[in-house]
This record gives structure tokens, C-alpha cells and sequence, in this order.
């Protein structure tokens, strides 16, 4: 391996930017997580919807590029794409709180059937739709910062990204902001540590779980969304490669935080990066790879369990997470 070329400044800046962008779909899922368990609902469906997301997003984006409707809605087909991702991942996530909340099912299990759920029905209306064909959609190009984005690496590190990013960074401010700040915020983590005390405030411990239910599973498609339409602008099976599962452990390594779950993120994002460049210079450098490309592969989810190990006996979980609540029983 020539550490040269990875010590250059132009692979380090390369390096960065493209982890700020692989961050980006597992940050939202994150995000969407936290503010569902905080609610006390443990929601281990975020795969499925997450690629529920990735394909309808993309489908949508595609249909409005191409379709009938492309001379109108040609400039905001992108964004009408991320929004169908949000609404779709907003109609699993009712079906997960129908299932843990209403019927009181076990939420272990209905998250997983979600997620079994959400990547046969995913392929199928794929291969449906588009057969053997690789459909691709235009996406988003950088937003332009004059004079900003021209100042030397500064300007490659800070400013050079789609609004989805800018956006995003903003989002983890404002869901801080909204459950640490705002009654809305203390409602939803009274309700995950003790519902049957929030429900004697005054508080409605069921409405609360299918609100917080509903918005964490929308940002959980919209990742999914940002993953097809904006970065990848395809989709293929299988796309969302484990990004959910990710998530729910980085919700665990960021102890339920936004401002942490920014910092999980942005280390997956890193050690996926570095897995594709380290395997690139490698078969550059032998043709066959010095790494073997599986243990490369493997890089980014092995770095997230080393987070979970650090965080073990750390963590601060709801007191009420996971556990159903019935007003009767109380």
C-alpha cells in the first residue's frame, strides 16, 4: 500500500467529503430512531422502511423526470422524490405503531416483519416496474456558494454538498432543540420513562407513541430516499446494504442524543469511504487487491461494533422502552 497517495491532501479531502455524503441516509435514520424510542417504541423496522423509501422515492423521481408530467414538474421531480420516500416511510411507520401500540404485539417481532416486509415488497415493485433495466433519475448537484466554495480545502470540505447535507446538519439541531427544549420534547421522554405518570399529567401516552412512531419511520424513508435520488440516483436490490441496523445501534452509541448520533454517523461514513478508496489503490496497485476487498467490506459495521463496546454499561435507555402500555393495566 503507497501511504503516499492516502497522506495527500487531496485524498484526505476526498476522503471526507464522501463520508459526510454516505453519512447522510444513516444519520436520518438515526435521527427518526431516536425520536421513536424516546417515546419508549422500540422500532427495529427501520431496513424495511428504509428501502420502502429508496424505492418509492426513486420510482416517484423517476415517473416525474420521465413521464407526463416531466414539463412540469422536471425541476422539483428531486424533491417530490424525497418527499413520497418521507410519506412512504410515514406508512410503515403506521403500520408498525397499529401493530405495537394498538394491538400490542410484541415490537420485536413486528419490527422484523417489517423488514422482511419492506425488501420483498421493495423488489418486487422494482423488478415490476423495471424489469432488467438500470433506471437512473438526475438528482441534486452541489449547492453554490460564491467566493466560499473557492477557498482552498476549506471551500472542499464545508462547501461543497447538496442541500440535503446542509439540510440534515440543520435537522439535528432542530430535533435537540424540539425534545430538550419544547413541551412537545418533554412529553415525548416523559412517555418513554414513565407513561402511566405522563398519562396522569394529563398527557396522551398513545398519541405521543403514534406521533413520534409516524416522524421517526418518515425520516427513516427519506434516508432511504436520499440514498437513491439524490447520492446513488439508481436502485438495485438490496441497496440499503444493512444502513438500518446501523442505525438502531448508533442510536445506542449516541445514548439517544442528536449532537452524538451526527458524530456515530459521521464514523460510518468515514470507515465506508475508506473501505472503497484503501480497495481502489489496492487493485490499482496489484490488480487482485493486498486487502482482501470481504474484509473491506466488512470495515465500516465492525468500527460499529467497537462503538457499541465503548458505549457498554453507558447507555441511558427510556425506562419504558420497548414495553407496551395499557391504560387499563395501570
Amino acid at each position: 500500500m503507497n501511504w503516499d497517495q492516502i497522506l495527500q491532501w487531496s485524498f484526505l479531502i476526498a476522503l471526507i467529503t464522501a463520508a459526510v455524503r454516505l453519512a447522510l441516509p444513516v444519520l436520518l435514520a438515526t435521527l427518526g430512531e431516536i425520536i421513536t424510542e424516546r417515546s419508549g417504541i422500540l422500532n427495529l423496522g427501520l431496513e424495511g422502511m428504509m428501502i420502502m423509501g429508496a424505492v418509492s422515492g426513486f420510482m416517484a423521481a423517476y415517473y416525474l423526470e420521465n413521464g407526463p408530467l416531466a414539463g412540469i414538474t422536471g425541476a422539483w421531480s428531486t424533491w417530490l422524490g424525497l418527499a413520497v420516500g418521507f410519506f412512504t416511510g410515514m406508512a410503515m411507520g403506521l403500520l408498525m405503531a397499529v401493530l405495537s401500540i394498538s394491538l400490542q404485539v410484541d415490537q420485536v417481532i413486528a419490527g422484523v416483519t417489517l423488514v422482511v416486509f419492506g425488501q420483498g415488497m421493495a423488489n418486487y415493485l422494482y423488478r415490476q416496474e423495471f424489469s432488467s433495466l438500470t433506471a437512473r433519475v438526475s438528482g441534486l448537484e452541489p449547492v453554490s456558494f460564491p467566493l466560499l466554495s473557492h477557498i482552498p480545502v476549506l471551500g472542499d470540505l464545508l462547501f461543497n454538498y447538496d442541500a440535503t447535507v446542509y439540510l440534515t446538519v440543520l435537522l439535528v439541531f432542530v430535533i435537540w432543540f424540539l425534545l430538550f427544549r419544547t413541551t412537545w420534547g418533554l412529553n415525548i421522554r416523559a412517555v418513554g420513562e414513565n407513561p402511566a405518570a405522563a398519562e396522569t399529567s394529563g398527557v396522551n401516552v398513545v398519541l405521543v407513541r403514534y406521533v413520534s412512531t409516524l416522524l421517526g419511520s418518515g425520516l427513516a424513508g427519506l434516508g432511504g430516499a436520499v440514498l437513491t435520488v439524490v447520492q446513488l440516483r439508481m436502485f438495485r436490490e438490496g441497496i440499503t446494504a444493512g444502513r438500518g441496523w446501523i442505525a438502531v445501534a448508533l442510536v445506542i452509541f449516541a445514548r439517544w442524543r442528536p449532537g452524538l448520533a451526527l458524530v456515530g454517523a459521521f464514523l460510518f461514513g468515514l470507515a465506508d469511504a475508506l473501505q472503497y478508496r484503501i480497495q481502489a489503490l489496492s487493485q490499482v496497485e496489484r490488480g487482485a487487491g493486498v486487502i482482501p476487498y470481504e474484509f473491506l467490506l466488512m470495515l465500516p459495521y465492525v468500527l460499529t461494533l467497537l462503538a457499541l463496546l465503548y458505549r457498554r454499561g453507558r447507555a441511558d435507555a427510556p425506562a419504558a422502552l420497548g414495553r407496551p402500555y395499557s391504560q387499563e393495566t395501570h
